[in-house]
């Protein structure tokens, strides 16, 4: 094929969309919607089928020991540092089809525009997808990444049990089996890229909202992950008075309240989320001996998270209808900005196409927030619709995501030709 002189010319934008349906289908569930946790059957699978499309373009497939797939275009120099992209292929247990998977498979699309354009290029390319980006069935999430740009210790990943009480060092063992006999290439140790880049869907409305198909993301909020359990006593629901009751659920409602009133001191920036309250025994007529609830605590201030965990960890030394507070913080990641160089890259081959699109701070984390502490790291968002994600109603045109991809082309057609 004639070799273009622009790399975002160069994508397939029909075949682009075509891998995105049929990664959609490995893990598909009825009647819509994709069930792809990591180093299940399903996210084996999606590894399996994006080395078989590497491959058929001419590329090197490795894997590494959490898992990560990197498929390598290599350079007329392969001693250079790659240049790397890319995302993940799980999901939560109940996704869209498109948070992560979008990434990848632009990264796939613009190895496919270099080789069919025969685009010159001393650096080698790769693509990557991360291991357990959404800690979904190993929590906390970003294992891949997070031990590849040093952020996180083997052995901790290793030893994360699902809730079945599978320990992420055997499942992925059976992930490693299945791509040796696919004779993937196993390269044990992380290496420093010269650069990474991600695009993803926004998770939130705002691009949506200004009619913008792609944007630049220059930073992402830190991100604290906690756990908290309240012990009371068990007792009758029918004979216990109210002054001689240790509730637990009553704790930890007086508990959650007084988080809630520490984070509206710092006004609406703050995100504050409880994903996960059970309550012990959980039967009807017996006062509650155990609550145990999750926190996932955001904002874009290393200072501001600092200020409600200090508030946090003084709550959990007070006692609650009688109860005591035990408190684990099972995360922190602390808020990035993204090396300014290679926004303004990224930012420039976005305004070609969307000369109004704004700069963002992501609100979600995303593997780029390990990667920002290794190598220059930025990404692209485009929209979705009415900011829908971790759930089959996520969705996003077909037209901006081309147009997404062609900008992420663009900006590695720039890289490539420095």
């Amino acid at each position: 094929m004639k070799r273009s002189t622009s790399l975002a010319e160069s994508i397939d934008g029909q075949r682009f969309w075509d891998d995105m349906l049929k990664q959609a289908e490995i893990g598909a569930l009825i009647p819509r919607g994709l069930g792809r946790l990591a180093l299940d059957d399903n996210d084996n699978n999606a590894r399996c089928w994006l080395v078989e499309q590497g491959r058929a373009l001419g590329c090197e497939a490795f894997y590494d020991a959490m898992g990560n797939v990197f498929l390598r275009r290599e350079g007329r120099d392969p001693n250079l540092p790659p240049l790397l992209i890319g995302s993940h292929l799980d999901s939560q247990p109940n996704a869209g089809i498109y948070d992560g998977t979008l990434g990848v498979l632009a990264g796939l699309a613009v190895l496919r525009a270099l080789q069919e354009s025969d685009f010159p290029h001393q650096q080698p390319v790769e693509v990557v997808s991360w291991t357990n980006e959404e800690g979904a069935r190993f929590a906390p999430g970003a294992s891949g990444s997070s031990w590849f740009a040093g952020q996180r210790e083997t052995a901790r990943i290793l030893g994360t049990v699902d809730d079945d009480g599978v320990r992420f060092a055997d499942a992925l063992s059976t992930c490693q089996t299945l791509l040796d006999a696919d004779k993937v290439s196993y390269r044990p140790y992380p290496f420093t890229p010269s650069a990474f880049l991600e695009l993803h869907i926004e998770q939130g409305p705002v691009l949506e909202s200004l009619g913008v198909p792609v944007c630049t993301v220059k930073g992402i909020q830190g991100v604290n992950w906690y756990s908290i359990t309240v012990n009371g006593q068990a007792n009758h629901a029918g004979t216990t008075p109210e002054h001689a009751r240790r509730d637990a659920f009553t704790g930890a409602h007086g508990l959650i309240t007084a988080l809630r009133e520490a984070v509206a001191e710092h006004g609406e920036s703050v995100r504050f989320t409880i994903g996960k309250f059970t309550l012990e025994p959980n039967a009807t007529n017996t006062i509650p001996q155990q609550a145990t609830f999750s926190i996932d605590l955001r904002h874009p201030s290393t200072a501001v998270l600092t200020s409600l965990d200090n508030a946090f960890q003084r709550l959990a030394t007070e006692t609650w209808s009688g109860c005591s507070v035990e408190l684990t913080v099972s995360s922190r990641v602390s808020p990035v900005e993204f090396d300014k160089k290679l926004v303004e890259t990224l930012d420039a081959s976005v305004k070609k196409y969307a000369p109004d699109a704004p700069k963002l701070v992501s609100g979600a984390f995303h593997d780029a927030i390990h990667l920002a502490h290794q190598c220059p790291t930025a990404m692209l968002f485009m929209p979705c619709r009415s900011g829908i994600s971790h759930h089959p109603d996520e969705y996003i045109e077909r037209e901006d995501a081309e147009i997404a991809v062609r900008a992420l082309a663009d900006a590695v057609g720039t890289l490539l030709t420095r």
